[in-house]
């Protein structure tokens, strides 16, 4: 059985649901990355893609100055364990229909696992693979 801590990614940009959508789009240009979790102290609260900053704020209108990061985040976020089996973090991402699940250990995050980590894992001569492989193209 292959454990979701065997590929999960470790470096992570965690930001407060009171920052900014520029502030969270400034810091995924800088860290080459497409999603930062949203925290409360501690807690995962949720999780913020570009995707959700252009879907439902630019394109929603919202103003990325002032609108929090709280008001877009994706919240009721499911979340595994380094133990758990990567399948079964497949079929969860497949259920709930998310691309990332945190993982959190003695309730603290300590890593994510995406669909492109499951890719390169588990099939490795996919597109998915080869394109989560890659270096990001800023």
């Amino acid at each position: 059985m292959t454990t979701v801590g065997e590929f999960m990614t470790t470096r992570l940009v965690t930001m407060d649901g009171n920052d900014t959508l520029v502030a969270a789009a400034q810091e995924m240009r800088d860290s080459a990355i497409g999603d930062v979790v949203v925290t409360d102290g501690d807690n995962v609260v949720g999780i913020l893609t570009d995707r959700d900053i252009t879907v439902r704020g630019v394109a929603g209108n919202l103003d990325p100055n002032t609108t929090r990061l709280n008001q877009l985040t994706t919240k009721d976020v499911i979340t595994v364990s380094q133990y758990d089996d990567a399948v079964a973090a497949a079929d969860l991402m497949r259920t709930y229909a998310v691309r990332r699940l945190p993982v959190i250990e003695d309730g603290r995050l300590i890593g994510l696992v995406s669909m492109g980590d499951l890719a390169v894992e588990r099939e490795p001569q996919s597109v998915l693979a080869d394109i989560s492989a890659d270096n990001p193209n800023n």
